[in-house]
């Protein structure tokens, strides 16, 4: 019994440790990112959504209304506008018309790893740079190394 609460004890603060990071280093990349998406004409949202697509042959309009927490008449509006900007494809299902499947294309899964590449850059920089003053830099070198270590 003490053995789990231990356990549980540590996960806790593992993930305490992980949330650090996250806030900590979310400030020096929320910018670029920004940047990037306005450059794509992309939401965070569509940004979102091309992240889950990029990693499924394709989702009906149902799992992406649930994945992304909106009624399937919001996703349908997020599917329209990436559609228009070629970054998804519309199909249809083979035995059912009209079950609609969502599709990244290769413009769409490029601009996922070109977003991608700018928040691990972000991160790098953060990392290793320090991305602010020395005191920031060890704090986040210091987590990195706990959360790594296990400890």
């Amino acid at each position: 019994m003490q053995v789990i609460e231990e356990q549980k004890k540590e996960v806790a603060n593992r993930v305490d440790q992980v949330a650090d990071f996250i806030m900590f280093t979310q400030r020096s990349f929320l910018l670029d990112l920004s940047n990037e998406l306005n450059d794509g004409n992309v939401s965070y949202a569509q940004f979102f959504l091309l992240g889950y697509l990029a990693k499924e042959e394709y989702l009906t309009m149902t799992d992406i209304a649930k994945k992304m927490g909106h009624s399937t008449a919001a996703a349908t509006g997020l599917v329209d506008r990436l559609e228009k900007l070629g970054y998804v494809q519309r199909l249809h299902a083979a035995e059912d018309r009209r079950k609609v499947m969502v599709q990244i294309t290769r413009k769409g899964i490029e601009l996922v790893k070109r977003l991608r590449d700018v928040i691990a850059k972000s991160v790098t920089s953060v990392m290793v740079d320090g991305g602010g003053d020395s005191e920031e830099k060890e704090s986040v070198s210091s987590q990195l190394r706990e959360f790594m270590s296990g400890s």
